[in-house]
C-alpha cells in the first residue's frame, strides 16, 4: 500500500525553500521545453512534408507561372516559399537584359529567403540546448543544498541516524532527478531538430542553385 507520508507530494511539502525554488525553475524549464518540442515537431514536420509535395509538383509541371499559382497550397513548405521569393524577383526584373545582373538579383532574393526560412526553423531551438546544458547543474545545486542540510541536521542533533539525514538526502535526490528529467528530453529534441533543419537547409541550397539557373534560362 502506498504511504502518502512518504510519497512525493509529502516530500515536496516538506522541502526547504531553496530546493523548492530549484524545483520550480526546473519545472518551468521542462514545461517550456515540451511546449517548444511539440511546436517545432509540428512546424518542421509540415515544412518537410509540404516541401516534398511541392518538389514533386515542381518537376511535374514545366510552366513556372502555373507552379507559382500552386504555391498557395504549400504555404508551410520551405521550398515553396523559396520558389515564391525567386519567382517574384524574376517577375520584378521586367525588361532587364543584363543576364549576370539578373542572375545576381534572383540569387540574392532566394538567398535571403533561405536564410529567413532557416532562421524561422531554428527559432526557440537553442533554448532546448540551454535547458540541456543548465538543468543538470541547477539540479546539482539543489542536490548540494539538500546534502548540506543533512550535514547541518547531523551537527544540530549530534546524530547520524537515518531519520536525521533522510530529509536532506531525499531533497537532494529529487533535485537531481528533476534536473535530469528536464535536460534529457531537451537534449534529444535539440539534436533531432538540428539534424532535421540541417537537412532542410541542404535541400533549400540544392534547389536554389537549380532554380536560379532555370530562371536565368527563362530570361535568356
Amino acid at each position: 500500500m502506498f504511504d502518502s507520508k512518504t510519497g512525493v507530494l509529502s516530500l515536496l511539502a516538506d522541502t526547504g525553500p531553496v530546493v523548492l525554488f530549484v524545483l520550480v525553475i526546473l519545472l518551468l524549464f521542462s514545461v517550456l521545453s515540451w511546449a517548444i518540442i511539440i511546436m517545432k515537431a509540428a512546424n518542421i514536420g509540415k515544412a518537410r512534408s509540404e516541401s516534398r509535395g511541392f518538389l514533386d509538383y515542381f518537376f511535374e509541371v514545366s510552366n513556372i507561372d502555373k507552379v507559382f499559382g500552386e504555391t498557395e497550397n504549400y504555404r508551410n513548405g520551405s521550398l515553396a516559399r523559396v520558389f515564391r521569393a525567386g519567382y517574384i524577383e524574376y517577375r520584378a526584373l521586367g525588361d532587364l537584359k543584363d543576364a549576370r545582373q539578373s542572375e545576381e538579383r534572383i540569387a540574392r532574393a532566394i538567398r535571403r529567403e533561405v536564410n529567413e526560412e532557416t532562421k524561422n526553423l531554428l527559432r526557440y531551438v537553442p533554448f532546448l540546448a540551454t535547458v540541456g546544458n543548465t538543468a543538470p547543474f541547477i539540479g546539482l545545486f539543489g542536490t548540494v543544498w539538500g546534502i548540506m542540510n543533512s550535514f547541518l541536521s547531523i551537527g544540530v542533533t549530534q546524530s547520524a541516524s537515518l531519520a536525521t539525514v533522510a530529509p536532506g538526502i531525499a531533497e537532494a535526490l529529487v533535485a537531481t532527478a528533476a534536473g535530469l528529467a528536464a535536460a534529457i528530453p531537451a537534449v534529444i529534441a535539440f539534436n533531432y531538430f538540428t539534424q532535421q533543419i540541417n537537412s532542410i537547409e541542404r535541400d533549400l541550397e540544392d534547389f536554389s542553385g537549380e532554380f536560379v539557373k532555370s530562371l536565368v534560362n527563362e530570361l535568356g
